[in-house]
């Protein structure tokens, strides 16, 4: 049988699209959805391990201590996405608690006009969120504008932002943040500790935060250039990326998560203090990397942070219910984030594997 021109285009359309899609394989997948798997596995350990643990009640505290971390980490997860790092959003979780506190607690004091001025509640949460965002802002700068290595650029504002709230604090707690009917500024605790349709404030503010940030980085152009970003900033930019924008966008977004986590408790113990936050920035990490984001940038998604703040709270959760010292498990959660790392430079070295194509056999 004669071979016509038309047959060999689509024989070699054929040899194209399979050797250019090859079919995932098993260990391919596992890598992909190792948070996933972890997650069943302490989930099915835990409840086996401790009753208790499936309860309703200790379940709903279990989500709302991870809403905060997950909240955290999607706004982490951009910055590390465009290769980047923020060690500073611990102390941005204090220094919005404070300021929120301070407005509830002493208000707005004009000196030069011997007077005290009380905002409204929801005016007191937009200046904490600009608080955060205005140091998210100030990372951005000094890594995009001035070229400032991220980690000691973060580092510092990590020491300005704790230094901000301890001076505007004096060291000190603001209590009884449930303010007062006659100055406007009740309700502040109902971020914490409210609920919409018997579902806590803090749940419906990590889903919201969540679903926000996995639509922006999966399907707009901004997440599209944040991953071009971190995959090879070069070529981004001479594919017309503007770079130094990206990088001063992500940053901004990782102050406001952190600004958003500062009100969540400082609402939940109706009190602001300038320590709270402290080691907040490893969990947030450590979450974005079990979760399958790259350290090196340009890999990873806020669905695999959402995951990765889960095991790292179930983890948590567990391990208190089974009596487990907190020193051991500190221990624990460091092995757990260095095979995280090690999972994730296997995966690498697989894809690189992979990526490797047949040579053409007709050539």
């Amino acid at each position: 049988m004669a071979v016509t021109h038309k047959d060999e285009e689509r024989s070699a359309a054929t040899w194209a699209r399979t050797t250019s899609r090859p079919r995932t394989s098993a260990a391919a997948l596992v890598f992909r959805l190792r948070a996933a798997i972890v997650l069943a596995i302490l989930l099915v350990a835990f409840a086996f391990s401790t009753p208790s643990f499936v309860s309703a009640a200790n379940l709903t505290i279990l989500v709302k201590h991870v809403a905060i971390n997950a909240v955290l980490a999607v706004g982490m997860t951009f910055v590390i996405l465009s290769g980047g790092i923020d060690l500073s959003v611990g102390s941005v979780v204090g220094f919005a608690g404070i300021v929120a506190g301070k407005l509830i607690h002493d208000g707005l004091v004009l000196r030069s006009l011997g007077d005290v001025v009380y905002f409204h509640t929801w005016l007191v949460v937009v200046i904490a969120l600009l608080s955060g965002t205005v140091v998210g802002a100030l990372n951005g700068a000094l890594v995009a504008q001035l070229r400032v290595p991220p980690f000691i650029a973060t580092l510092g504002t990590l020491y300005i932002a704790r230094g901000a709230a301890m001076l505007l604090s004096n060291g000190a707690t603001f209590p009884q943040l449930s303010g007062r009917p006659d100055l406007g500024n009740t309700g502040f605790t109902s971020i914490g500790v409210g609920a919409v349709l018997g579902i806590p404030a803090p749940i419906l503010i990590m889903i919201a935060v969540a679903v926000i940030g996995a639509v922006t980085a999966g399907k707009t152009p901004f997440g599209r250039r944040v991953y071009a970003v971190g995959g090879n900033e070069r070529a981004a930019e001479l594919s017309g990326v503007r770079v130094g924008s990206i990088k001063f966008s992500v940053y901004i977004i990782s102050g406001f998560c952190a600004a958003i986590v500062g009100l969540i408790i400082a609402a939940q113990l109706a009190a602001a203090h300038p320590a709270t936050g402290e080691t907040f920035e490893l969990n947030a990490i450590a979450a974005v990397v079990l979760g399958g984001t790259s350290l090196m940038g340009g890999r990873g998604s806020v669905g695999g942070t959402i995951l990765g703040a889960f095991v790292i709270g179930v983890l948590a959760d567990g391990l208190v219910l089974l009596g487990v010292s907190e020193f051991w498990q500190m221990v624990i959660k460091g092995f757990v984030i260095v095979a995280a790392v090690l999972l994730d430079q296997m995966q690498q070295k697989y894809a690189r594997r992979r990526s490797v194509r047949p040579k053409d056999l007709t050539r």
